[in-house]
């Protein structure tokens, strides 16, 4: 989702979108590590995107209620496809991503998640009629190539009793990736019809309700669904969960359309890819997870990939967008 920035923005404004962008990335790097901590507090990992959610989505509604937005009305057409099947995206990310970081370990998932953008590239020919260029593919396969590389290259030290395998942490993170390309896909379309605050809010209302309705029914044919929305049962569990919402729902988005107020949605988003560096710093100095070599270069083609393909959409003057997190 993007927002045009002011056409004559002065540097110091720009410099402060920069930081902003930075601070989104950063902030939604703390992701994994508060995730994992709340796996040691014998949370539900597939309750805690239901709370997550659910508690960012009060934060956002205190925070339009006291400036009087209106972030959360819209028309029909707008609740069907940004509240119901963005929401339906939504929650499918934040199951995926879940079992992303469990299996992978915070490095592998963030990589993993990072593909996103290739698939925004690849879908938005068919869906959107945006030319797919040889460097695209070129991209792609780098981005692709490097995952596989962290993912290899990884642990999920401090995930272990949650029980998640390699294959279900791998088909949490591509499904994560899907949901975060189709969110972007929905948010070019919806930003400059309802405002990018106005689809967040709208999205999470269709996940938390998705999550709410679909998780129990799950629980009652799969075992490992069994009481799928319990809340944490410890004060450290909570204060995790609630860290998770604050930072990674409300201050990161706030910050990340702070910045494309103030510069581009290709730069932002550029500056907004340290996510991944921050999230394996962070799981090297609280978790002990470490990085191969071969994981490390991985790292690095991924994000030296994805910085890539959104400069080159700034140069080529392409739509840009970013996926509700």
């Amino acid at each position: 989702m993007s927002v045009a920035a002011p056409p004559a923005a002065s540097p110091r404004t720009r410099l402060t979108g920069y930081l902003l962008a930075l601070l989104a990335g950063a902030t939604w790097g703390t992701t994994g590590v508060l995730s994992t901590g709340l796996y040691g507090e014998g949370a539900r990992i597939t309750g805690i995107g239901f709370w997550r959610v659910l508690l960012g989505l009060a934060g956002l509604g205190i925070l339009s209620r006291l400036g009087r937005r209106g972030w959360f009305r819209a028309d029909r057409q707008g609740w069907l496809i940004v509240g119901l099947f963005g929401g339906a995206m939504v929650a499918l990310f934040e199951v995926g991503y879940q079992f992303a970081i469990s299996g992978v370990g915070v490095a592998g998932a963030a990589a993993l998640l990072y593909t996103g953008p290739v698939l925004v590239a690849i879908l938005a020919w068919p869906i959107l009629g945006e030319r797919l260029t040889v460097v695209q593919l070129a991209l792609a396969v780098v981005v692709t190539s490097g995952a596989i590389l962290t993912v290899r290259g990884g642990s999920n030290l401090g995930a272990e009793a949650v029980g998640t395998n390699l294959a279900a942490g791998v088909t949490g993170g591509a499904l994560a990736a899907l949901s975060y390309a189709a969110t972007t896909l929905v948010g070019r379309w919806a930003a400059p019809r309802y405002g990018v605050m106005r689809v967040l809010c709208l999205e999470l209302v269709g996940g938390t309700l998705i999550l709410g309705l679909v998780l129990p029914a799950l629980g009652l044919v799969s075992s490992r669904f069994e009481r799928p929305l319990a809340p944490p049962v410890t004060l450290q569990g909570w204060i995790y969960l609630g860290a998770l919402a604050l930072l990674t729902v409300v201050l990161a988005n706030v910050f990340f359309f702070g910045a494309t107020r103030r510069i581009e949605a290709a730069p932002t988003a550029v500056a907004a890819t340290i996510e991944p560096v921050v999230a394996t710093l962070l799981a090297l100095a609280f978790l002990g997870q470490t990085l191969t070599s071969s994981g490390v270069l991985g790292l690095v083609m991924v994000v030296g990939g994805v910085a890539a393909g959104y400069w080159r959409q700034a140069v080529a003057g392409a739509p840009e967008g970013q996926a509700t997190r």
